[in-house]
């Protein structure tokens, strides 16, 4: 058998204060293959590959690393790359003011007598979309593509340094069914070109797709490398071995409650913030009732989001009109302070960006959204603030020591019970959750589907955003659809499938009910 491309043998990576985050992980990967790392978030994962790609530098972890036939020993992230490694992040690493082809050569300019010769970078940057499938003009603007693109840039980006082993973390995370598709077709034709991927996903339908080997971490150990090839190659044995255990079900047990209305929103039409004259709303009319789960469901760009962030105190758009209405009294969300204080909380589909503070500790952020609740005379009890914050890190079984720790040092299934405790505590009555599993590992989503379910039980009206119709069909009572800024259609559970829901989010401006 050829000698693997890749050995890393007992990697073991401590932080401050003890924390262990890789213990004794060995790893090995064929040359030519596809190999999926699974598990986990915290699992370790992301840290292996920032060891692998010199992130973290030789010296400040133990273990061997051979790449290639040679010891490994890299300092930087450019000794990775001169020796043909290449890691692409899951917040991509791209300049939005600058074109197509100077974030390709940024640092590795085509130069000619000291000044940057511009046709031959274009040139070069061409062929090198075309071989990633691109077609945009290389003088394009970062800003002006939709993620998909930007992340096949980045890999062009990466072929252009003769890659000859590329590492992605969570490639699909922010991507379309479309452009998924559109990017495993890449890293396919990329493996027959001879090149090398290491893919970190929790998606265990595009694993099994696109892997040849899948290495499964657990607490920072191996746990087992799988031959997706092989006949116990299935989805039940790669969450056994992430999770510890089977999970007999993607959903927790649930029997519904439902009441009386509690949240109604009528002809709603906002238009965009720029294009003013661009409607993304188009007279949306729904409503939710106590103890009930509504999923929202859109192709990307549908106006889910847009929807949401109009209605939670006019985060998003313009010449916005259109009624609201909680227990039959019409009320005011015209700013965010406003709808907070009617009960209303919108977490995120940004957790990073808009959701929590990440250079703030876990116990500010649980605490952010409802401080006058501890506050007296103006100041805040911070004795009372770290018990609740505290107290939320039990209940929603975030994996920190303390609640000292930084928020950004957690990973993602943690920052996210950390977003849903800031909102819980706030106590609202309807609660607008958009795509809150994005990023996050099975066993992690089934902690928090409990924690949806929990909520609804309590009688809250739950608003779920999902773009993974399953969810939605798991979790929702009934699930509206949107297309093109309009409402199109309405399902109840018992009559919603895949099929319909899709029926329905492609079906235009004409309403489908």
């Amino acid at each position: 058998m050829e000698q693997p491309i890749l050995i890393m043998r007992d990697i073991v990576k401590e932080f401050g204060a003890g924390v262990r985050a890789l213990d004794g992980v060995s790893l090995s990967v064929q040359r030519g293959e596809v190999h999926a790392i699974c598990g986990e978030n915290g699992a370790g994962k992301s840290t292996l590959m920032k060891v692998l790609s010199g992130v973290y530098p030789t010296g400040s972890f133990e273990g061997a690393i051979e790449f290639d036939g040679h010891d490994a020993a890299y300092r930087s992230i450019n000794d990775s790359e001169a020796d043909g490694i290449v890691i692409i992040h899951q917040e991509l690493a791209l300049s939005p003011y600058l074109s197509i082809a100077e974030n390709i050569f940024l640092g590795n300019e085509i130069h000619r007598r000291g000044f940057v010769d511009w046709n031959a970078t274009n040139l070069a940057a061409a062929q090198l979309l075309a071989r990633v499938g691109l077609d945009e003009n290389p003088a394009t603007k970062i800003l002006e593509l939709g993620v998909g693109k930007q992340q096949l840039v980045e890999i062009a980006k990466a072929i252009s340094k003769e890659v000859k082993l590329l590492i992605l973390d969570e490639p699909t995370a922010a991507l379309n069914d479309e452009d998924s598709g559109h990017l495993l077709a890449l890293i396919d034709q990329l493996r027959q070109q001879g090149i090398t991927s290491i893919i970190i996903s929790h998606k265990l339908k595009e694993i099994r797709r696109i892997a040849d080997t899948v290495t499964v971490l657990r607490d920072g150990r191996t746990i087992e490398s799988i031959d997706m090839h092989g006949p116990n190659a299935t989805e039940a044995r790669i969450i056994r071995s992430m999770v510890g255990r089977d999970l007999t079900s993607m959903f927790p047990p649930r029997e519904p409650h439902i009441g009386a209305e509690r949240f109604r929103v009528e002809e709603w039409t906002v238009h965009h913030p720029v294009d003013v004259d661009r409607v993304v709303v188009d007279n949306a009319s729904f409503h939710v009732r106590a103890g009930e789960i509504v999923g929202f469901a859109g192709l990307m760009g549908a106006g889910r989001t847009e929807l949401a962030m109009s209605i939670f105190g006019r985060s998003y758009g313009t010449g916005i009109s259109g009624r609201v209405y909680k227990d039959g009294v019409q009320i005011q969300t015209r700013t965010v302070d406003e709808a907070i204080r009617h009960g209303i909380a919108y977490a995120t589909e940004d957790r990073k960006r808009y959701g929590l503070n990440l250079i703030g500790d876990i116990k500010m952020n649980v605490s952010a959204a409802a401080l006058a609740k501890l506050a007296r005379f103006g100041i805040i009890d911070r004795y009372r603030e770290y018990k609740v914050a505290d107290s939320y890190r039990s209940k929603m079984n975030i994996k920190a020591p303390s609640v000292a720790v930084l928020t950004g040092n957690l990973s993602g299934g943690n920052q996210q019970k950390v977003v849903l405790s800031k909102w819980v505590f706030s106590g609202p009555d309807i609660l607008i959750l958009d795509e809150p599993t994005r990023g996050i590992d099975v066993g992690a989503k089934y902690e928090i589907y409990g924690i949806i379910n929990e909520l609804a039980a309590q009688g809250k009206a739950i608003i779920l955003i999902s773009s993974e119709l399953p969810e939605l069909l798991g979790l929702a009572d009934r699930i509206y659809t949107i297309s093109e800024g309009r409402i199109s259609g309405e399902l109840e559970r018992a009559e919603a499938t895949q099929e319909r829901l899709m029926h329905f989010m492609t079906a235009g401006k004409d309403l489908a009910r």
